[in-house]
């Protein structure tokens, strides 16, 4: 049997190697293409909050707004709601409510991003701690949350991208300051594996560095000589402090301002929940202590003007530029930071009492800048942001295609207007948007989040045509589920623009993700495949890339999101399965999907991974020989296909088989005819029924297959398939 299943195995790495002498595809017809958006077509949505008296305002609809960009008015040609307050939430012990039946912009955004240089060990443990709360009991199903630390050594780094997934979230911020790397290439998985490098970032470095206490440098043995000496060095020092900060929150500036300007990409608001103690303001600022500045007057008054720091007592101005700059990129970007004093928060947890730390001032002007509040001394976020979390229940999501709009990656201004507001109405929407730039101008951070972004959003569409199969096959522990992706070459190719007659490599991106109906990620896999072109180019244009890979899941109800992705045009194609698990290890008959076996140099064929599971046998075997099916079969209509089923706990003895034949949307057309041709099994693995299914009179397109067995018994198992009738092939007369 070992034997058995490792040549079942090698048939698939063997047609892998074959896959270069792909033949030709037959065409399919219109019907059967699911990706058809145009690239050219920029929707822009602007999600938009109204609120009166701290309330959101509801009712509202399509017609009592305006959008401008610059000073055009624009039409609004699509319009949405969501209310979170009429999003049912799960009761304990059942699914949370589905991500995709709300609108994917209007899901609230938050990014928890954590200050590891502004602030110190004991507040980055407060800051955790209050955030896990926050997850756990302030935001809802439907929010979606990610995880950002800042450190000066390294600026910003996403640890975790945008997702509903509260156990990656956790995971994340459990490991907080000691693992800061995704698990995938989408961040949409935290490798949560501990270890290594200590905890917490460097020593708070944003402090003020004030004047000397008076008389702490006298010294009755120096005469006045000797005293102004050491003023004079004591000065060099405070002031080399004093740039060092300037250095450091300079830096800080630039890093978020690139940061922001990266995650502008990700569709809607992003609450930026900046956990920090803050930089002293009086670097922006200069000293407001009126002791001090009379000081220095006094010291210019008198010429001792080396006693006097012209950026302690104005302030710099170049790092109020840097500053505003930045403020700028978050507004640009469409991010409020609710800015959290951490060094509060450690002070309401400690002995030392409440009181304002000194970067406060630097925190609230960051949160009132982009429209956001100031949080202090709060362990319970929740309960502090309630009032942030009430405004934003209710967005109404506004869209309008902008016209001859360049795709040169410049901003655009918005404003938004409300018909006829009542006295203390505000409204607040996206300043402006970025327009779409060529795909290779974008950084990999930018392109990252946007692949998440539409993996996360379950929204079908794009360029790339795309066919799946997916089905559960029993296995120890979790079901083995056995994945094939069917990439059109012709599509996958559109817009090369004449890379593909010069040869070269094409990087094609396949991500595979199992979602739960909370949008929990409970497996995935992703692969990058280099295609030769000037090997392959002609077989990809005949047909396509077929991936085969594998996912390890437990009983339960999963949405598979596979995306496929040009790496160099940035072309790519979503599409999206539902997938049951049934529960094996009862007693109850299972029946697979029909399979359809094809023959192995059709496709380019590519395995996920090189070595074969060693605990599961070859999936697909029809007469003890392995075949590879079909993610979407091509029939002819009334001609005779060989088909495969399998199923569990079937009853003994003689079955018959029916079917079905109904319109993709489920419209009843007639029967097809099954013949069952011999049945193989035992009590350790499946019963794999050989079939043929021929299809009736059809015309193009695709359909469904329903196919019912009826055991001795009366017992009656069903399982469906999709299928497509081709064209007549040419030359063929049929």
């Amino acid at each position: 049997m070992k034997k058995h299943c490792l040549r079942s195995w090698r048939l698939l790495a063997a047609a892998a190697c074959l896959g270069a002498a792909a033949l030709p595809l037959v065409s399919q017809s219109p019907s059967s293409q699911t990706f058809t958006e145009s690239t050219d077509v920029v929707v822009v949505e602007v999600p938009v909050q109204v609120i009166r008296d701290g309330e959101p305002v509801r009712g509202l609809t399509a017609a009592d707004f305006e959008i401008y960009e610059g000073r055009k008015k624009q039409p609004i040609t699509g319009f949405e709601i969501l209310d979170l307050t009429t999003v049912e939430e799960p009761a304990p012990g059942k699914p949370a409510a589905a991500p995709q039946r709300v609108p994917f912009t209007a899901r609230r955004r938050f990014l928890l991003l954590f200050d590891m240089s502004f602030a110190n060990a004991a507040s980055h443990t407060k800051a955790r701690e209050a955030a896990q709360r926050l997850l756990k009991s302030g935001l809802h199903p439907t929010d979606l949350a990610a995880v950002a630390t800042y450190r000066a050594s390294k600026g910003p780094q996403l640890i975790l991208g945008f997702t509903s997934d509260r156990r990656q979230i956790e995971a994340a911020l459990d490991q907080l300051g000691y693992v800061e790397r995704a698990a995938d290439p989408l961040q949409l998985v935290f490798a949560g594996d501990g270890g290594g490098g200590g905890g917490g970032g460097g020593g708070r470095t944003g402090g003020a560095s004030g004047r000397r206490a008076e008389g702490d440098s006298a010294s009755s043995g120096i005469g006045a000589a000797g005293n102004e000496w050491v003023d004079s060095l004591v000065a060099s020092a405070e002031q080399a402090a004093n740039e060092s900060q300037q250095n450091s929150v300079t830096a800080f500036s630039r890093a978020i301002g690139e940061f922001a300007q990266r995650i502008g990409s990700v569709k809607g608001r992003k609450h930026v929940i900046f956990l920090s103690e803050g930089f002293d303001s009086q670097l922006m600022l200069g000293t407001q202590d009126d002791a001090e500045i009379q000081q220095m007057n006094e010291d210019a008054a008198s010429g001792a003007i080396w006693k006097v720091n012209p950026d302690v007592r104005y302030g710099n101005t170049r790092i109020s530029r840097e500053v505003e700059r930045m403020l700028e990129e978050l507004r640009r970007a469409d991010c409020v930071i609710q800015a959290v004093d951490i060094g509060g928060l450690r002070a309401y947890g400690a002995e030392e009492g409440v009181g304002k730390t000194p970067g406060q001032e630097s925190l609230f002007m960051m949160a009132d800048s982009t429209g956001g509040e100031l949080i202090r001394n709060f362990n319970d976020l929740s309960t502090a942001m309630e009032q942030v979390l009430k405004r934003t229940s209710v967005t109404y999501v506004l869209s309008y295609q902008p016209e001859g709009l360049k795709h040169d990656g410049d901003y655009h201004k918005l404003r938004v207007e409300l018909k006829n507001a009542s006295r203390g109405t505000r409204v607040v929407y996206r300043p402006g948007y970025y327009a779409p730039k060529p795909f290779a101008q974008r950084s990999r951070l930018e392109k990252v989040l946007e692949t998440a972004g539409q993996v996360v959003s379950g929204q079908e569409g794009g360029t790339i045509d795309a066919s799946v199969l997916a089905a559960p096959f029993a296995a120890p522990g979790k079901a083995y589920v056995p994945v094939l992706v069917e990439v059109d070459g012709k599509s996958l190719l559109a817009g090369q623009t004449g890379q593909t007659s010069k040869g070269g490599t094409l990087p094609v991106e396949i991500y595979v993700y199992a979602m739960t109906p909370d949008g929990a990620v409970q497996d995935f896999f992703a692969k990058t495949i280099g295609l030769d072109l000037a090997k392959v180019e002609k077989a990809l244009r005949g047909s396509g890339i077929k991936l085969y890979g594998d996912l390890r899941l437990p009983t339960g109800s999963y949405s598979l999101r596979i995306l496929v992705r040009n790496g160099q045009t940035g072309a790519s194609g979503l599409r999206v399965a539902s997938l049951e698990v049934p529960a094996f290890s009862a007693d109850r008959p299972v029946l697979l999907q029909p399979f359809f076996p094809e023959p192995t140099n059709r496709w380019l064929l590519v395995r996920e991974t090189a070595e074969a599971p060693k605990d599961v046998p070859y999936p697909f075997m029809l007469q003890e020989q392995p075949y590879i099916p079909a993610a979407l079969p091509v029939l002819q209509p009334r001609q005779e296909a060989r088909m495969s089923l399998v199923g569990y706990h079937l009853k003994p003895g003689r079955l018959q088989a029916d079917s079905l034949v109904l319109t993709a949307d489920g419209k009843e057309i007639g029967p097809g005819e099954v013949r069952l041709l011999g049945r193989q099994g035992d009590a350790a693995g499946p019963d794999r029924l050989e079939a043929s299914f021929r299809p009736p009179a059809l015309q193009p397109g695709e359909y469904l297959l329903l196919v019912t067995l009826t055991d001795p018994a009366g017992g009656v198992e069903t399982s469906t398939t999709s299928f497509v009738v081709a064209s007549a092939a040419p030359g063929t007369g049929r």
